[in-house]
């Protein structure tokens, strides 16, 4: 039987439910690793990134994606068009997909976001969530050559994916509601 978890923080208390613990980072890379040949490309787009943000070079770094990225169709379809652009403007700009995975589309009930419910259709279930966000950002990886930006609602989260992303937004607690910040616990 499932253990319930109490936390108290000044006049809030959250309940968790444990169900099962969760593989570390390092068993979910291995489990689901990048290619190599991606790997070397992110490598080198990562250095492209790192020189237009230091003024090393005069292109311009455009981010560009969802507000909530649920759907790896969906995801898909836009970065594949994303690329398609790359390629027109590539001597001026550089073009990094945002992939926002950690959005929910609510504040406490109904479709928690894809790393929550990777299936809005089926129970939460935060593993399968971890590994459908890596492999939606793999696959964009893989088949555009485009590196993925995420934020990080839960930086906890960030070492779970931190060879697949080329940028990061980290949200800061304040800038969420404290409704919002009970309804996920956090804050």
């Amino acid at each position: 039987m499932p253990a319930v978890i109490n936390i108290i923080q000044g006049d809030i208390i959250m309940s968790f439910e444990f169900i099962r613990k969760l593989p570390t980072p390092t068993d979910i890379k291995r489990d689901f690793p990048v290619p190599e040949r991606v790997a070397e490309l992110k490598k080198e787009r990562d250095k492209e990134i790192a020189d237009v943000i230091t003024g090393r070079s005069d292109k311009f770094l455009a981010i560009i994606g969802p507000c909530s990225a649920d759907n790896e169709d969906a995801v898909f379809d836009y970065t594949l068009r994303l690329k398609k652009v790359q390629e027109k403007i590539a001597d001026k700009v550089l073009i990094i997909p945002r992939v926002y995975t950690n959005k929910p589309r609510t504040t406490g009930t109904g479709y928690k976001g894809m790393l929550h419910q990777p299936d809005p259709e089926k129970k939460p279930d935060l593993l399968a969530g971890l590994v459908a966000i890596r492999k939606m950002h793999i696959r964009v990886m893989e088949e555009t050559e485009l590196m993925p930006a995420d934020e990080m609602l839960y930086p906890e989260n960030y070492w779970f994916l931190a060879d697949v992303l080329s940028y990061l937004f980290r949200l800061k607690q304040q800038a969420l509601s404290p409704d919002f910040s009970r309804s996920r616990g956090v804050g």
